[in-house]
């Protein structure tokens, strides 16, 4: 019997959109006003989802305490507040995309949650845009 918890939580962040390799046109172009030298803001929201097996003795897939303090340490504790271009390691060399963002916040927690277990990011960037990782 496979069952799936979700822990949803907040975090501020800025970054700004740039390929270092292309012009600062071609940068405006492709990335707009998420291009902006000074950086611009959201309000993320993140959802994590933990599917697997419920255990017998516990009733739980996975401790949603155990969960919460894993995403405040791995997570939170890393990037609210902070500009990802400059503050953090994960971005120095990555552009800080939604895309990109759930990608790392996924390997962040894959490597502290049993394998058995299934694990997706849901990042929502704005109320109307939003990435998955990984997909099916």
């Amino acid at each position: 019997m496979k069952v799936a918890v979700f822990r949803k939580e907040h975090f501020n962040a800025a970054h700004r959109l740039n390929n270092p390799n292309w012009s600062e046109e071609k940068n405006q172009k492709v990335f707009g006003k998420c291009n902006n030298p000074n950086f611009h803001g959201h309000n993320y929201e993140l959802i994590v989802k933990v599917t697997g097996e419920v255990d017998p003795d516990t009733g739980y897939v996975m401790d949603m305490k155990v969960l919460s303090d894993l995403i405040k340490e791995r997570v939170l504790d890393r990037f609210d507040h902070k500009n990802l271009n400059l503050d953090t390691k994960e971005f120095l060399d990555l552009n800080p995309t939604a895309e990109n963002i759930a990608v790392v916040i996924f390997n962040l927690l894959r490597e502290k949650i049993d394998p058995k277990k299934e694990l997706k990011i849901k990042l929502y960037e704005t109320e109307r845009n939003y990435v998955e990782y990984p997909t099916e």
